[in-house]
């Protein structure tokens, strides 16, 4: 629990707008950005091993939520990265990992200590060795976030189609650090 929200586990997929229309407002997506989003959230919330957890308020509203699941190499996201990975001889990171797919803090309730709790959560419930994500390549108060946790760069300037900006991929070893 933080000062102001309680971690717990969350039905995504019951919750798929509540959660969405954070991470709009969070990463400035558009509605039909949010709607393509929308399927593909449903959609990984059947794959094994997916497991999600939200912040939420006393009075019940969803301000943050982080969901993930174990690598597979077949996935989208791994087709993308690895070249890139491989290019660094660091595409061995992509098994034994717990992916973190999505972690989004609404603006508001930002910088206290929510997605820092959401993340630790949900890691240290993980089976596997070590974590991998992705996120924008730029310095950003949600890179240091993970820095601070142990996340390293293993990949930089990784494009995804549709995607505007490019992205680094970055991994730590479970547990995450303190």
């Amino acid at each position: 629990m933080t000062d102001e929200a309680a971690i717990g586990p969350l039905d995504l997929a019951e919750h798929v707008d509540e959660a969405l229309a954070v991470q709009a407002l969070a990463f400035g997506l558009s509605a039909d950005e949010v709607g393509v989003r929308r399927h593909i959230v449903v959609r990984h919330m059947t794959c094994p091993g997916a497991r999600a957890l939200g912040a939420t308020t006393p009075d019940g509203r969803l301000v943050g939520f982080v969901y993930g699941m174990p690598n597979d190499r077949t996935h989208w996201w791994s087709t993308i990265v690895e070249p890139h990975l491989r290019r660094h001889g660091r595409d061995g990171w992509l098994d034994d990992s717990f992916v973190i797919t999505e972690l989004h803090v609404h603006p508001d309730h930002q910088a206290r200590g929510i997605g820092r709790a959401l993340i630790t959560a949900l890691t240290d419930a993980a089976a596997e060795p070590r974590s991998i994500l992705s996120a924008i390549d730029v310095e950003s108060p949600a890179r240091g976030l993970y820095r601070s946790l142990g996340y390293v760069d293993l990949a930089e300037q990784v494009l995804f189609p549709s995607a505007p900006r490019a992205y680094a991929v970055m991994g730590a070893p479970l547990p995450l650090r303190r």
